[in-house]
């Protein structure tokens, strides 16, 4: 499994680095899970529906941190990827916490994948 960042991904990441500061070792370990199964799993995990494009895009609700002491997978860390089955890649698009927004950035999405 082929895993690849896109910059504002990378930019994301650095920047709720600095909040939080197990964040880089925290995504190491979801990447792993993602090697093993990079498919959707409710109630983890959920394909975004309705963008218009081929790419499936999957949104991860639930990201242990241990920055978030006692919370578990109840972070309110919020991955988006895309996944591409037939060529066995993943691509990191975007990272946030959702007090901080609401939804993923389908303009994001849009302006990479078709």
């Amino acid at each position: 499994m082929k895993v690849e960042e896109l910059d504002e991904y990378k930019k994301d990441l650095k920047k709720l680095s600095k909040k939080y500061r197990t964040l880089p070792t925290d995504m190491e370990v979801v990447k792993k899970v993602l090697f093993v199964n990079p498919e959707e799993r409710p109630p983890f995990s959920f394909r975004i529906d309705n963008l218009g494009i081929e790419t499936c895009v999957i949104k991860v609700k639930k990201i242990a941190s241990k920055s978030f002491k006692g919370k578990g997978v109840n972070s309110g860390l919020r991955l988006i990827y895309a996944h591409y089955e037939n060529e066995d890649k993943i691509v990191l698009i975007e990272l946030y916490h959702k007090s901080k927004k609401e939804i993923e950035d389908k303009e994001r999405i849009m302006n990479n994948f078709k």
